[in-house]
Parts: structure tokens; C-alpha cells; sequence
């Protein structure tokens, strides 16, 4: 018997650049898992995460709240534990919110509403802490010019922990199919967080040689006209002279990483099938953001081009919602958060920004506003940013993209005529009233000077609990554990 309230099954990755996906038309990659996903359900095409780093991004789709409205901007920033997330909504609503692996909240609460948690982060629980734990590949994990350089077959931790969280997500379903033969008919919520495919670029030799020879290089280049901050982005990451065969390998290895998750994603929603938990299950799969894999230049988030900012979004919930439909809407992982609230009969979050979508799954005529934006924020950190502070926020309305760089010259680009952002129109006189009609929408609650003000100060306290967290090294709540020995590049070393 199905419950009769329905259940969650939310499947979140990270850095899962969108493109990368049969269902969303890339011939070379082999995904069946979320094609299936997708073949049952409602495919997102215009999806984008509220912010093109993990934290930010993440701390906002958990609130329904933009970085901005709780001031969560870098990847060392706390969510505040008196926010109301999405699972305090559905707890709050009769669910029991559980968590298996990947949240990346930072600070002391490692919860934020779920009420258990099987799993921990990769990463400390604090920032400050240097992260030396991943031997060879010590530092490939970050946006160094190192993850693109030391690239290719081999295995590092994150390819293990993720199949443990498939294993703990597995090992939940049947404790709930246990549970539902004795009788407990309880809707259940599972989250799951994937690590995969972010960096290190190392997939499994298997899953690498499904794809050496065949991913070519990237095939936007370098814009001739280049924005500075961008151009300033590529200089401070050493990426100006990435060498082509390191690229390659990189990039063969993602898609070979995205591989690997398709297949873990698969294992989970087949047990569950098998264990007749399908029926009446929403399944919601989504991403913090995507990869840039060298177009343009450029590698990892930290940009508002679309390879860097959105995000695939699938739901499949048959008897719900169609299946094999797509919606062209734009959207953001906010408002998944408030879907998946609105979905489980759970009352909207206080203060949320983030809209429910929900009739637009079931009926794609239905009324949304066609609008999202994203912020991206850094500090005066002198090892990040080299003093040069921006406060960046891009708007998509219909089919223009407006990003404001605080002191620097905007980009504007039209989606519709110009898909791969070939085409800068912000300095064009044609385009001066789409221009300025996207600016005041996007500065009518955005004050980057003040943002800039807040962070500073902000930064004075990280920095001195940066230096405790160095000092007293306090034991991290959630975190997987690893070995240095698990990571290698390259030839497997001997046992």
C-alpha cells in the first residue's frame, strides 16, 4: 500500500554542468539512468542555481532565500541556524527529513532541520583549515590550474565516498520497506548528496576510457573582446596557457565522472523500485551549479555564463506530474525548495523568495514569472581575490541576461539569438533600453557598496575563527573520513 501523504526522494550532485546529459542532448555521454528520470518525468531546460559557488548556492536552495538575504556569500560563510529551511517545513509538516552525505553547510549546525544524518561532508566542517588529506591530488579538488593539469583515469575520494552514500541511501530505503511491512504506512523524505562530478578530474579507468579520444577540446574560445574581471579570473587561476593535452583529459574525465554518478543515481531508484517504494514518490534530481570545463577559457563555477550557472532539474513523479514533457520556464533552486515544500503539503517558508513551480510541471501554460537571478560575491581575502572585490548579480528575464559587476562595465546577452553568449550587447545603443529596463529591476533591492561594507566586517570575525578552528582544530560534527593512500592518478599504485 502507498503512503498517503507522498514522499521525497531528492537527489542533489555537485558542479553537475547541464549540458553534460543525454536528456539534455549530449550525444556522447552515456546517462541512462537520468534519461530514464527524465523520460518519467518533466525536464527543466532553464534552470540556475542562486549563486555559482557551492556554499552560497546551496544555503540558499536549503532557505528558499537568495545569498544576499542572508548574507551567505562565500564558501566560508555560516547559515544561521535560526533560518527556516525546507526540511524544518516538511518536519514541521509530519515528515521526518533525512540526510544521507553532501550538505556542505558550514559551522557548528550540521543539520538545519534534517533530523538525521548518515554521512558527512568531504570537507571540514570549518574554513581556515587547510584540506591535506587527498595525497597526489592534494589541491585538485579546488580551483587551481593544478585540477586541470593533474587529470584523467585513476580514483579519488570523492568516487568512494559517493558510492558509500549510494550504499547508506540503499540501506535507508530498506529500513522504510521494513518499517511499511509492519505496518507504518509514514510518508519518508530522503535527501541525497552526491559529491560527483566535482573536481579532482579523475574518474575510474573504466569510466575514463568511455570518453579519451572522443571529448575534444572546448569549442568557445577566449572572447575577443574579454570582460576584466573575467580576464583578471583566468591570470590569477594560472589558466591563461592550459596545455591541450591536459585539457582533454580533464574534460574526458568529467564526463566520465558524470558517468559514474549516473550509475550510482541508478542503483538508488532501482532498490527503491524493487522495494515498492516508487509509487507515490516524488523524485526531484538537481545540482549547486555546473562546470565550465574550459570554454571560453575558463574552468570550474565562478561565472554567470550558463555553463557555469545552470543547473539540470528533473522531476518525475508519475501520476503527478506528465512524463517526457519539457518546460522552457526560468527557474531557480530556490524555488525547488519551495516546490518541493508545496509538493509534500508542507506551508511556505517564511520569508522565502523562492516561488513553487508546481502547476508549471503539471501544465506548462501555466502563469510564472519568466525571471530568477544569481549573485556571486567575493571578499578582500588576499590569497583568493588579490584584493580585487567584486559584487556581481545576473538577472535572466524571458530571454535576457543582464550581469552588473559592481565598478566594472556589464554584460548583456540575448539567449534566444546569441545561446552560446557570443555576442555582448551592453555597450550596443540598440540594446540601451533592455539594458536599463534589466538594470533597475536588478538594482531595486541590490546595494553592491553595502553588500561590499557587510562583508568586510564579516571577514574580520571568519578570519579570527578561521585562526581558532588552525588553533584548537575542533572535532567536526559530520565528515567522512579518508585516507591519502585512496586517491591516485594514472596507474593504480600496487596494494
Amino acid at each position: 500500500m502507498a503512503a498517503k501523504r507522498p514522499n521525497l526522494l531528492f537527489l542533489f550532485s555537485d558542479q553537475h554542468a547541464q549540458k553534460v546529459a543525454g536528456c539534455y542532448g549530449d550525444p556522447l555521454v552515456r546517462t541512462p539512468n537520468l534519461d530514464r528520470l527524465a523520460a518519467r518525468g518533466v525536464v527543466f531546460d532553464n534552470a540556475y542555481c542562486p549563486s555559482p559557488i557551492c556554499v552560497p548556492s546551496r544555503m540558499s536552495m536549503l532557505t528558499a532565500r537568495h545569498p544576499s538575504a542572508q548574507d551567505c556569500w562565500t564558501n566560508d560563510d555560516f547559515l544561521a541556524s535560526d533560518r527556516a529551511t525546507w526540511p524544518h517545513a516538511l518536519g514541521a509538516a509530519g515528515h521526518q527529513p533525512i540526510l544521507i552525505s553532501r550538505l556542505h553547510a558550514m559551522g557548528p549546525d550540521q543539520m538545519h532541520g534534517f533530523v538525521a544524518r548518515e554521512i558527512g561532508d568531504h570537507s571540514p566542517n570549518y574554513g581556515g583549515v587547510a584540506r591535506h588529506d587527498m595525497g597526489p591530488l592534494n589541491d585538485t579538488n579546488d580551483p587551481n590550474r593544478v585540477s586541470v593539469d593533474v587529470s584523467g583515469p585513476g580514483q579519488s575520494s570523492y568516487q568512494l565516498k559517493d558510492m558509500e552514500t549510494a550504499d547508506a541511501a540503499i540501506a535507508a530505503l530498506e529500513g522504510i520497506a521494513a518499517r511499511r511491512a509492519a505496518g507504518d504506512q509514514d510518508p519518508f523524505c530522503l535527501s541525497v548528496g552526491f559529491m560527483l562530478p566535482h573536481p579532482p578530474y579523475i574518474a575510474w579507468p573504466e569510466d575514463y576510457a568511455l570518453y579519451a579520444g572522443r571529448i575534444g577540446m572546448p569549442p568557445l574560445p577566449v572572447p575577443d573582446v574579454d570582460h576584466p574581471w573575467l580576464a583578471w579570473w583566468r591570470t590569477n587561476r594560472k589558466i591563461t596557457d592550459t596545455r591541450p593535452d591536459d585539457v582533454l583529459r580533464a574534460r574526458a574525465a568529467y564526463w566520465g565522472l558524470v558517468t559514474r554518478l549516473d550509475i550510482l543515481i541508478g542503483q538508488v531508484v532501482d532498490r527503491m523500485e524493487a522495494l515498492g517504494l516508487a509509487e507515490n514518490t516524488l523524485i526531484v534530481y538537481s545540482s549547486d551549479h555546473g562546470d565550465q570545463l574550459g570554454e571560453r577559457g575558463l574552468w570550474w563555477k565562478h561565472s554567470f555564463y550558463e555553463e557555469s550557472v545552470k543547473v539540470p532539474l528533473i522531476l518525475s513523479w508519475p501520476g503527478h506530474l506528465p512524463q517526457g514533457e519539457r518546460r522552457a520556464q526560468v527557474v531557480n533552486l530556490i524555488d525547488v525548495a519551495a516546490t518541493m515544500v508545496d509538493a509534500l503539503g508542507g506551508a511556505p517558508l517564511p520569508h522565502a523568495q523562492g516561488l513553487s513551480f508546481l502547476d508549471v510541471a503539471r501544465d506548462g501554460a501555466a502563469r510564472w514569472i519568466d525571471e530568477t537571478f544569481s549573485e556571486y560575491c567575493t571578499d578582500t581575502v588576499p590569497h583568493w581575490t588579490g584584493g580585487m572585490a567584486v559584487q556581481q548579480r545576473m538577472i535572466r528575464s524571458g530571454s535576457w541576461k543582464l550581469i552588473d559587476y559592481n565598478g566594472y562595465r556589464p554584460q548583456l546577452f540575448d539567449l534566444a539569438a546569441d545561446p552560446h553568449e557570443l555576442h555582448d550587447l551592453a555597450e550596443d545603443p540598440a540594446h540601451r533600453a533592455v539594458r536599463d529596463r534589466l538594470a533597475q529591476k536588478l538594482r531595486a533591492d541590490w546595494d553592491p557598496d553595502a553588500i561590499a561594507a557587510r562583508m568586510r566586517a564579516r571577514r574580520r570575525d571568519k578570519d579570527v575563527i578561521g585562526a581558532w578552528a588552525r588553533g584548537t582544530r575542533p572535532a567536526d560534527q559530520h565528515r567522512w573520513k579518508l585516507t591519502p593512500e585512496q586517491n591516485w592518478v594514472g596507474n593504480k599504485p600496487a596494494e
